[in-house]
């Protein structure tokens, strides 16, 4: 399927603060979407990948330099915008905003805005630090070339990071994402 698109923009069009956004329609069957079948919004084609079975949904957009690629979903009326990336097996879905450096891949199930938490400008890097839910119902989270549980995370931290400002700092920004970031299922 490398060379063969999967979908194309179509001519139904909205505006979204002065931002053009366009209905997609798929061309081919993959994964769950049937040839012809309309999906969500994206701003342009590059917004979406046209290899695997990534797909934006219903009511859903993508747009600025965002992508979602991969196997990922974006539906219902979540928002991925700026320079957020969507992959692996991810779900962003209900009311669920991504936006900025975010990065949410792998098995992530972020539903609604409290199973995400970005941090921006922290760590050795000064880039944004991403705490997301996992559909095993754990806390990732994506940092640099980090991306794995918070547990992982946290004993990274101590190895590279032990006794300077940037251990204090993820380590606030790990009790605060435990705080912030809903695991129980009756909470959505």
């Amino acid at each position: 399927m490398s060379n063969v698109k999967k979908f194309e923009l179509t001519s139904e069009v909205k505006m979204y603060f002065g931002t053009k956004l366009f209905r997609i329609k798929a061309l081919i069957k993959f994964g769950d979407v049937d040839a012809e079948e309309l999906g969500g919004w994206i701003e342009k084609e590059g917004n979406l990948d046209q290899s695997g079975n990534a797909w934006v949904y219903g009511d859903a957009w993508v747009s600025g330099d965002a992508r979602v690629f991969g196997d990922a979903w974006v539906s219902g009326d979540a928002r991925v915008y700026g320079d957020a990336w969507v992959s692996g097996d991810a779900r962003v879905c209900g009311n669920a905003r991504v936006f900025g450096d975010a990065w949410v891949s792998g098995d992530a199930r972020v539903k609604k805005i409290t199973h995400l938490l970005q941090i921006g400008l922290i760590g050795s890097r000064n880039a944004t630090t991403t705490f997301f839910r996992a559909k095993t119902n754990q806390i990732y989270v994506a940092c640099g070339c980090f991306l794995g549980d918070m547990d992982t995370f946290e004993k990274a931290v101590h190895e590279k990071h032990g006794g300077t400002k940037h251990e204090k700092t993820y380590m606030l920004a790990i009790e605060l994402a435990k705080a912030q970031i809903e695991l129980d299922e009756a909470n959505g």
